[in-house]
């Protein structure tokens, strides 16, 4: 009866998500094709500055005030050896970058970005070895998602862009069986080497992820199944952030494979999501391409990074400033009497 109720409650929530406003994305297309410059010359970039100004509803589209949330949680899978380090390095790095003291602390402060870690399951109060049981309750997976719609809702009152990160030990084996289950993909489709395993543990990985849905007789059409049973709170966490970033109105940017795992399981509960999404890189992990095509999304960088922790998002906010520069400040073909460039 609780997990009933909890599930009524998320989709009554989910109810008050609305889709971005494209009718601003029109009026910015045309600045963008009245800049003195090529048409389209900027590429992706002009989109992406396109899709804000939907999300935020304005023709001024704005990224100045920016916030990473680092949701940081520990995997009950990893007793099966699927991962070179246990999970006591997922507290470590957490503790770490509260003092901003990691990679995506360090690139932040060139990012002018605010980070915020987020303790959502770390050891012992992480998920259980879904080789064994169901790797969270039903209850505990809705609770994951309201958590991270709570977050959304706080960082949404202060900051106009929204960035993912993440920190725990075994993720990659969460994500991958995430993925498998909700694509109908073979594990070995999805599953990479993670920090990196050898030939041997990547084969072992991939049989732990198989054995385990197969066991916990997931149900792929039910996002809120495969969660439970087979997923991680950091990434039900994330799920709840991008369904937060369509309720508040604001863009939320995609970091790596478990990042783009959790925004896929949202846009399933929450079409609306899709809307807010801002792809950053595509990770060098297997299922990298494969979660981004389901997205319908091109990445923005391809550098073979697969770090975590919202460094993505770090490397494409300079980018994205650079571009909004271009858009604010560029004269446009009448400024500088110029005939301008038309379609052909």
């Amino acid at each position: 009866m609780q997990s009933d109720l909890l599930k009524d409650r998320l989709f009554d929530l989910i109810s008050e998500a609305e889709p971005a406003d494209f009718s601003f994305a029109e009026i910015v297309r045309r600045r963008w094709q009245s800049i003195a410059k090529p048409l389209g010359g900027l590429g992706a970039f002009e989109d992406i500055v396109c899709r804000i100004a939907s999300v935020q509803k304005t023709e001024n589209p704005t990224v100045e005030k920016r916030a990473l949330a680092i949701f940081c949680a520990d995997n009950g899978i990893v007793e099966e050896g699927v991962s070179q380090t246990d999970s006591s390095v997922t507290r470590v790095v957490y503790e770490n970058m509260k003092r901003g003291m990691s990679s995506a602390c360090k690139m932040a402060e060139i990012a002018s970005c605010d980070v915020f870690p987020y303790d959502v399951g770390i050891s012992p109060c992480g998920t259980k070895n879904f080789l064994k049981e169901d790797a969270m309750t039903f209850s505990n997976a809705i609770e994951s998602i309201f958590r991270g719609i709570e977050i959304a809702g706080e960082l949404s009152s202060r900051y106009d862009i929204l960035a993912t990160g993440e920190m725990g030990i075994g993720n990659t084996t969460t994500s991958s069986a995430v993925l498998a289950s909700l694509l109908s993909l073979d594990a070995s489709v999805v599953t990479g080497r993670g920090a990196g395993l050898s030939d041997s543990s990547l084969k072992h990985k991939i049989e732990v992820i198989r054995r385990g849905i197969e066991m916990r007789n997931v149900d792929k059409t039910d996002v809120l199944d495969v969660l439970h049973k087979v997923g991680g709170f950091d990434i039900a966490s994330m799920c709840g952030f991008f369904i937060g970033g369509a309720i508040h109105h604001r863009p939320v940017i995609i970091d790596g494979l478990i990042s783009a795992v959790s925004a896929l399981c949202a846009v399933k509960l929450c079409p609306h999501v899709s809307d807010i999404l801002i792809p950053s890189h595509v990770s060098s992990e297997p299922a990298g391409k494969i979660v981004l095509g389901a997205l319908n999304l091109e990445p923005l960088v391809t550098a073979g990074m697969h770090l975590g922790e919202g460094t993505g998002c770090m490397t494409v906010l300079p980018m994205l400033d650079m571009a909004l520069n271009v858009f604010r400040t560029m004269p446009t073909f009448d400024d500088i009497s110029i005939e301008a460039y038309k379609p052909l």
